[in-house]
């Protein structure tokens, strides 16, 4: 007789993959972050590369809310969207401070390395807002403006518009709920 894994075991294995995945993403986004060429000119095009990051972004977002719906564990796979996706939003916003203050030196309370303008990203999106690198210039401003409207939208929006495709992709299951998700070990997944 095949030995089968028990659905604990299973759920288990599923979890810690999602997790592997949804870490290696956010490595290989932070890799890319420190080695990516950002030493070009603050200019029109700059502006249009943020743009057309945030649409990216956006696009990104969406694919990720149709695969909820249609994936065989939609709660796993809202997990990692949200574990990529928020990664990605902060590595764009970081890479425009860093251009920021590279070719406008002053543009913030102190220079920022790429480290400085990640942590900068990161406090601006925890709301926290130590006051330790503030924006000086209209330019720095308006960015951090423009990633303070973006955050509100990620955590709000796109976590509502997430949730909603989990439970999409639950009803969508035969039964209208199907086998429930994997959940970690302690969690909310009910009994084997």
């Amino acid at each position: 007789m095949p030995h089968r894994d028990s659905p604990r075991r299973q759920g288990r294995r599923l979890l810690l993959r999602s997790l592997l995945r949804s870490t290696l993403i956010v490595v290989l986004l932070v890799v890319i972050y420190y080695v990516a060429p950002l030493d070009r000119e603050l200019d029109a095009l700059t502006a249009v590369i943020l743009v057309v990051g945030l649409l990216l972004f956006t696009l990104l977002v969406a694919r990720q809310v149709r695969a909820i719906t249609r994936a065989e564990h939609p709660r796993l796979r809202a997990v990692e969207a949200l574990a990529t996706s928020v990664p990605l939003l902060l590595i764009l916003f970081a890479g425009a401070y860093f251009i920021i203050e590279r070719n406008r030196p002053g543009a913030f309370s102190q220079r920022l390395d790429r480290t400085d303008s990640l942590y900068f990203t990161v406090t601006v999106f925890a709301t926290v807002g130590f006051g330790d690198i503030v924006p000086v210039t209209s330019g720095a401003r308006i960015v951090t403006m423009l990633q303070m409207l973006f955050d509100l939208v990620a955590v709000g929006l796109t976590a509502r518009v997430i949730l909603s495709a989990v439970q999409v992709g639950l009803q969508r299951r035969p039964g209208g709920s199907g086998p429930k998700d994997p959940a970690p070990p302690g969690g909310d997944g009910g009994p084997p």
